[in-house]
């Protein structure tokens, strides 16, 4: 039987090998080939010398790695002569590049839009409508470019726009319900980036780090017409219960605004949308290494949702039951994004979605044991909530520690303060910036 240090390497091999089959270095070389004056992307070719210039935009946790490999798929001659480009990134991923901008649009760690973002997708936008026939315009997205593209249209400002984006964040609003509203209220998102491009090419590569990957939702559809309406926006604040001040006044005067004009302005340009990433991608190759480590695969699939404390119990059950069983060892694999309902606590606290349900799944296995068992989940970017850790993982070593410590999941589980726990515990899952997002992985294996 494998020793508990064994299943939680094994745990975190498994985990970083899916991450690396995403990572978007890897993806773009995927997409992008030079073959001396011929460009093709993603089965289209281009004949470099009828290119006059190459337009690079986008925004994204992954925008570095994209916009590092595209810079070395075109080659430096190529990329010196014609490209230029902004994309806006976490502060904590920017390096110079020959010819494309890396703008710190938030810091690390800290997924809300600020003015530094504005002013990049401002660049991006001017950009853009500079575009002619002799052109191509390739825009790098993926997840996290809600927050890192930002440009609210005039009517409201960016502190309006944060504030809505907060409250429904902590109401527990989905990523399609929160995009719905934000789409509304931007000047780049839902189709707006494309709708600044009047001629030319426009193609848009894209990692998915949204269940089912909808084009139109990943990073808010900046190059997608937007297939929600103004009445479906309205409608998410009202079930939420969004009223002033949390969601200032601003909003819904702007909102109502909306709903006596005509639908927006038609895209003009040619454009082409490549999804060349998701969760599923990541999930094959985890698969391929728990077999390679003699595990027996259970694959639950990249469309889990719900609350993290909920699936959290959830899957602990279930690796409880087939531990109980006796069979080989199994590794159970799962992708998606479950949300998370704040409570309410005047305490300090600190935690993301992926801590939250490995500290779920702790209590729920609190009174049984970790013995012959450990569970990983992490986001494939490196971030989980506001802290500086991917997630959190748990095997019999960290419950043993818990207990010598004196703590217990359930109150930090209460008050959604799982980083002091895991702090304290151990368990505490740190990657860095993985230059990649496609969800969440989870990775459970017992022996």
């Amino acid at each position: 039987m494998p020793t508990p240090r064994c299943l939680a390497e094994d745990a975190q091999a498994i985990w970083h090998t899916g991450v690396a089959a995403v990572r978007s270095e890897k993806l773009i070389h995927d997409a992008i080939h030079r073959n001396a004056n011929e460009l093709t992307i993603c089965g289209r070719k281009f004949s470099i010398d009828q290119l006059r210039r190459i337009v690079v935009v986008g925004g994204g946790k992954a925008g570095a790695g994209m916009a590092a490999a595209v810079e070395e798929a075109l080659g430096d001659d190529l990329t010196a002569a014609k490209v230029a480009g902004v994309v806006n990134v976490p502060a904590d991923c920017v390096r110079p590049l020959r010819a494309i901008r890396l703008n710190p649009a938030r810091p690390a760690g800290v997924n809300e839009p600020t003015p530094a973002g504005v002013l990049g997708a401002s660049e991006m936008l001017h950009l853009v409508r500079g575009v002619d026939a002799c052109d191509l315009c390739l825009v790098l997205l993926s997840g996290g470019g809600s927050a890192l593209l930002p440009a609210p249209v005039p009517e409201i400002s960016l502190a309006d726009k944060l504030e809505t984006t907060r409250f429904l964040s902590a109401s527990g609003a989905t990523i399609g319900e929160m995009n719905a509203v934000r789409k509304k209220l931007s000047l780049i998102k839902g189709g707006g980036l494309a709708q600044a491009m009047q001629r030319g090419a426009m193609l848009a590569l894209i990692i998915s780090d949204v269940v089912g990957d909808p084009l139109d939702v990943i990073a808010s559809g900046p190059t997608v017409a937007d297939s929600t309406t103004v009445a479906e926006a309205i409608d998410v604040l009202q079930r939420f219960g969004a009223a002033p001040p949390a969601v200032p006044q601003p909003v819904f005067d702007f909102l109502h605004q909306l709903t006596a004009r005509g639908g927006p302005p038609p895209i003009r340009a040619t454009v082409e949308n490549h999804l060349i990433g998701n969760n599923a991608m990541a999930l094959a190759a985890a698969k391929r290494k728990a077999v390679e480590l003699g595990y027996v695969v259970q694959l639950l699939g990249s469309a889990n949702q719900g609350e993290a404390e909920t699936e959290g119990r959830l899957l602990a059950r279930q690796c409880w039951k087939l531990r109980e069983t006796g069979r080989a060892p199994i590794c159970v694999l799962s992708g998606g994004e479950p949300v998370v309902r704040l409570s309410r606590t005047d305490r300090p606290r600190k935690g993301g979605r992926n801590q939250h349900l490995v500290l779920a799944a702790c209590d729920e296995l609190w009174s049984v044991g970790m013995e012959g068992l450990c569970l990983l989940s992490g986001g494939t970017d490196g971030e989980d909530g506001p802290t500086d850790a991917a997630g959190a993982w748990i095997d019999a070593r960290v419950i043993a520690a818990a207990h010598a410590a004196g703590i217990a999941p359930r109150d930090d589980l209460a008050i959604h303060n799982a980083y002091h726990f895991f702090e304290t515990a151990g368990g505490l899952f740190k990657t860095g910036p993985t230059h990649t997002n496609v969800m969440d992985l989870r990775v459970a294996v017992i022996a």
